[in-house]
């Protein structure tokens, strides 16, 4: 790729940098080839290390992907690509003693938090997370760059220590640095040659702390050389992508036609087909890639709520049937938050492990229960019914024992006895896959909305599929015991193994995400799909929640590299478009 007179510059500059540009602009491109300069020019010593950080483990998957284009073979060991996330609780797992709580620091994985401050009032959780960690030693990742920042800040010799494994840092997507990532970053600047990638106009993360001023407190702080990339576009080359994403910032786009980028005001449709029009534009879209002969194309289906990703689907996992023919079913991923499906898991793996009877097997049951409501939602907390059955199932398997007064609430118990009855019965193959849908299946026939739900969640897990690590050591584990006793531990390990994975998978077919998801992501063509009632923009919002709306959409268009189209209601369009 031919450089821009602004990239070579940049190429040849010495100091902090920061980079601007929008998106697919080549921010990551000449981080990259400024790597490779580096290292081959021999500026690291032995053991050094230029460090690449970036927020979404699908981004570091990506640039991993594009450093086996643009640096040589021999350099790539030089170049550590991790998350801020990794790179803080690698800092934290090595020199955390430091810290001085009262116990060994141990994570608080997410889906074990939300289970743990589910019921929580919002206004008490942020002391009941530093209660935590101070009394047991448990670590909650929104406290992983404060920490990690507290140990560069209290102990210069460690800051430098941390600077010399790496006297360059490139920091993308810096605009989206909260204050305690800034603070970090600033602790490692002291010492370490920071370049930053940015873009004002992707700064869609200030609900967790990202700030309009970061760029400017970065420009103030360092003093760096400043490259502006502007408009130009590598990821959508030759399309106006790029140009209609620039538009929508000055609301441009609305006098204006695209060759790549539709707008589709679709009209209100009953039940079969009220997804109907999304599912027919994906079809078609299907079927444009595979006419291009590319066999790893994608196709991300972006939406702005949580239900109504989920809502698609399920309807994509059926067929609909309509007067003049059928709507097939369309094979997807869905990108589903952790919480529900991780808890789930959790159940399903209490109930595989067994007990030496019906009753013991029942209470790991209530227990899993009692996690997975507290924490599915994440940091919603539960709902006010599901809060009373928390409580008298803590109490029935609490020290005292307290019996189920409640017949709802009975009933629950009453049907953890059956399931575990069944499960005593029941004759597990050795293929951890087979086993695991045999307990779901139970899960699912259950007369308790509660156990639907979490054979439902439990659906979106993905760690059992044939080359995964959890599926050989639980094939190995039953072999060596006849049974999956230590199952429980095997997942926990998996999933923290998950969180922490930078898989270099590359995301294919259709793939349904909410917006937020895609920050990070390219796909070949992205359709944007507003429901009736779950908007990009809702009715009601503030300036500040208009303006972060519209950086939203921006970024889920310019996710495209050939085609973007943008479904929303007849009746009421996004106002953007």
């Amino acid at each position: 790729m031919a450089l821009s007179p602004e990239k070579e510059r940049l190429l040849v500059t010495d100091g902090h940098i920061l980079a601007l540009g929008g998106p697919g602009s080549g921010k990551t491109y000449i981080a990259l080839r400024k790597a490779e300069h580096e290292i081959g020019a021999s500026k690291l010593k032995p053991g050094q290390h230029i460090l690449f950080l970036g927020f979404a483990r699908a981004t570091i998957a990506r640039v991993a992907q594009q450093a086996i284009k643009f640096v040589a073979k021999e350099h790539r060991s030089a170049l550590e690509m991790n998350t801020y996330h990794g790179f803080a609780w690698s800092i934290i797992r090595s020199h955390g003693y430091l810290l001085n709580t009262a116990k060994p620091i141990r994570l608080l994985p997410p889906h074990d938090a939300s289970s743990r401050l589910g019921t929580f009032d919002p206004s008490t959780r942020e002391a009941e997370k530093v209660r935590l960690f101070k009394e047991e030693g448990l670590l909650h990742f929104d406290f992983f760059a404060r920490s990690a920042w507290e140990l560069l800040f209290n102990s210069k010799p460690l800051a430098r220590i941390i600077s010399s494994a790496y006297p360059t840092i490139i920091l993308d997507e810096f605009q989206d640095t909260d204050p305690f990532e800034w603070k970090l970053i600033q602790a490692l600047g002291v010492h370490s040659r920071l370049i930053a990638l940015a873009d004002a106009d992707q700064r869609i993360y200030e609900f967790r702390g990202a700030d309009p001023k970061r760029i400017g407190e970065f420009v103030s702080t360092f003093q760096p050389a400043q490259f502006d990339f502007g408009t130009e576009n590598n990821r959508s080359n030759g399309t106006d992508i790029a140009q209609y994403g620039n538009d929508l910032i000055s609301q441009r786009n609305k006098s204006k036609t695209y060759q790549n980028v539709t707008v589709v005001k679709y009209p209100f449709r009953k039940a079969p087909l009220h997804h109907g029009y999304l599912k027919w534009h994906t079809i078609s879209a299907c079927q444009r890639l595979r006419k291009t002969g590319k066999v790893d194309w994608s196709i991300a289906i972006l939406v702005p709520s949580k239900q109504l990703m989920l809502d698609v689907s399920e309807y994509f996992s059926e067929e609909q049937a309509y007067s003049t023919g059928k709507l097939p079913l369309l094979f997807h991923e869905v990108a589903v938050e952790a919480h529900g499906p991780y808890l789930a898991a959790t159940l399903i793996a209490k109930i595989l492990e067994s007990g030496p009877n019906k009753v013991s097997v029942a209470e790991g049951m209530i227990a899993a229960l009692r996690s997975h409501l507290q924490g599915r939602k994440g940091e919603k907390s539960p709902a006010q019914g599901e809060l009373s059955l928390i409580g008298a199932l803590g109490d029935y398997i609490g020290a005292q024992k307290v019996s189920v007064k409640s017949k709802p609430h009975k009933r629950v118990v009453e049907e953890c006895m059956r399931i575990a009855e069944i499960r005593l019965s029941m004759k597990l193959t050795g293929d951890p896959e087979q086993d695991w849908k045999l307990v779901q299946d139970v899960l699912d026939g259950s007369s308790a909305k509660e156990f639907k739900t979490i054979a439902n969640d439990a659906k979106y897990l993905r760690l059992l599929r044939k080359d995964s690590t959890l599926r050989s050591r639980m094939s190995e584990a039953f072999r060596r015991d006849g049974d999956y006793r230590r199952v429980s531990r095997l997942l926990q390990d998996a999933l923290l193994q998950e969180h922490f994975s930078a898989s270099t998978r590359k995301l294919q077919g259709i793939q349904i995400m909410n917006i937020h998801k895609s920050k990070g992501k390219e796909f070949d063509e992205v359709i944007i799909y507003e429901g009736s009632f779950q908007r990009i923009l809702w009715s009601g919002a503030n300036d500040k929640q208009k303006a972060q709306a519209l950086l939203a959409l921006r970024v889920a268009v310019t996710r495209a590299m050939s085609k973007a189209v943008i479904l929303t209601p007849a009746k009421e369009p996004c106002p953007f478009v």
